[in-house]
């Protein structure tokens, strides 16, 4: 897994650019996956699960369009599970309100962030945001994805 950004209109764009929310780009993970291992299916459930998809340019108390809920498709059928998924999640009353996660299609352009965004949790633990926003998600996908994790702790 990479962090980085994509859905933008700038070419190889620099973290504090992004920031501007002028670039297009949305800041996101890159996952390359085996199939055999974990399913896209899996990952959804990872996603939905561990993601606020309700919120509008917005995740923590970081704001702005590079902070849009967004699932970047490379397949036909990775379009159709995700809009699958998202409609039954909205049909289904799981959330307060709505689903506003963006479904689009992965155009090719992926920029790796800078290096210190890199395993940036793990890296930063004691910072504020850390604590106070991924922590809980990291918790919270150790409790739901127990039986998914190399180490069962």
């Amino acid at each position: 897994m990479s962090s980085g950004y994509t859905g933008g209109t700038v070419k190889n764009p620099s973290y504090r650019e992004v920031c501007t929310g002028t670039t297009g780009h949305a800041e996101v993970a890159q996952i390359i996956y085996q199939p055999e291992k974990i399913t896209f299916d899996e990952l959804l459930e990872v996603f939905w699960q561990t993601h606020d998809g309700t919120t509008l340019n917005k995740q923590g108390a970081d704001v702005g369009t590079q902070y849009r809920s967004a699932i970047f498709y490379t397949t036909p059928v990775q379009k159709e599970k995700a809009e699958r998924y998202k409609a039954e999640l909205n049909k289904s009353g799981a959330f307060d309100r709505p689903l506003v996660t963006e479904i689009n299609p992965f155009d090719g352009s992926f920029y790796i962030a800078e290096d210190y965004h890199q395993n940036y949790y793990n890296q930063n633990k004691e910072q504020g945001y850390c604590t106070m926003v991924i922590k809980p998600k990291v918790e919270k996908f150790q409790k739901v994805f127990k039986d998914k994790l190399k180490d069962k702790k």
